[in-house]
């Protein structure tokens, strides 16, 4: 990429995509293609080839994807399945019709087998059965990766696929219902510190699986890093290589909330997986590392939050 490339940002009003652009523009990339999902319906084909028709763009990061914590997962999963399918089928295919140079799929961590060895490496795609609670997005993130694969086999497009972990920041969802463990956790204390009775928070599980977390701007930096230098067919996690138990993440987000009333597990709630951590030493070979610190990327995410709760 050149500073006055054509780049297009699907999803570029969410957590991941948001993000790619504040390091784009950051980075003096000028030429960037943003469209509301109001103006496009990544779900239209037809739509969307005559929108990659139209704009030409000469470079694509998919992050448009429907996403979601465990109670999302598990209470839609015919959309979670569908919806991710259809748009990134329609981007993919579209980015091969109109010649688009090189195109980033976000892929998931959820990608890799439910008991899969720790830390997770590329190589144990497909090894084994996925974790029940998030199944239908995963496997629409493989059939990402797979249709990158097929078409860079195909056709010799320059299609590569990246499995970042656990994401947090900026423009995160906090809605209860349907958020990640982290802007939830976040939420949570926060609504209940605000709350002058002090009221408990009731958090899900045990709190004894471990999970490793990514501040957001260290994703968007590793996309960019990555279409600027790696071609080819392998997928490539990105994540910092460190998990920390729930439990342990529960009382770092309430000593940045401020918080000090009662914290209640619900053991009868589920776990999910019990241990998720990525190998990233094939990333690390190339030169990247992340900058955030889990606990320095928390209070900036909260600040956020306080910000713009009410907007």
């Amino acid at each position: 990429m050149n500073k006055t490339s054509k780049i297009y940002i699907a999803g570029h009003s969410g957590l991941v995509g948001s993000a790619i652009v504040r390091r784009l523009q950051f980075e003096g990339y000028s030429n960037l293609i943003t469209c509301a999902s109001k103006d496009l319906d990544l779900q239209r084909q037809a739509d969307v080839e005559a929108f990659l028709k139209e704009n030409k763009p000469e470079y694509v990061f998919l992050a448009a994807a429907k996403v979601g914590g465990i109670i999302a997962n598990n209470t839609l999963p015919a959309e979670f399945i569908y919806n991710n399918l259809i748009i990134q089928t329609n981007v993919i295919h579209s980015s091969y019709l109109f010649g688009v140079k090189k195109l980033l799929f976000l892929g998931s961590s959820c990608i890799y087998p439910r008991n899969c060895p720790q830390p997770m490496k590329e190589e144990y795609l497909l090894t084994g059965e996925l974790e029940p609670t998030n199944e239908p997005y995963a496997v629409a993130k493989i059939a990402g990766i797979r249709t990158c694969q097929s078409y860079n086999r195909q056709y010799g497009t320059n299609f590569i696929s990246v499995m970042p972990i656990n994401l947090y920041g900026p423009n995160d969802n906090f809605d209860l219902d349907s958020s990640h463990v982290l802007p939830a956790l976040i939420r949570k204390f926060h609504d209940a510190r605000t709350d002058s009775g002090k009221r408990p928070v009731v958090l899900w599980g045990t709190g004894s699986p471990y999970r490793e977390f990514l501040h957001v701007d260290d994703l968007a930096d590793a996309c960019v890093f990555l279409m600027e230098r790696f071609s080819g067919n392998d997928i490539v996690n990105i994540g910092t290589g460190v998990d920390i138990s729930i439990k342990d993440l529960a009382e770092t987000v309430r000593k940045v909330v401020g918080y000090d009333g009662d914290v209640v597990w619900d053991a009868t709630k589920p776990d999910g997986t019990h241990k998720k951590q990525l190998d990233v030493s094939k990333f690390k070979g190339m030169g990247w590392s992340a900058k955030v610190g889990l606990e320095e990327g928390i209070k900036m995410t909260y600040e956020w939050h306080r910000k713009n709760e009410n907007k």
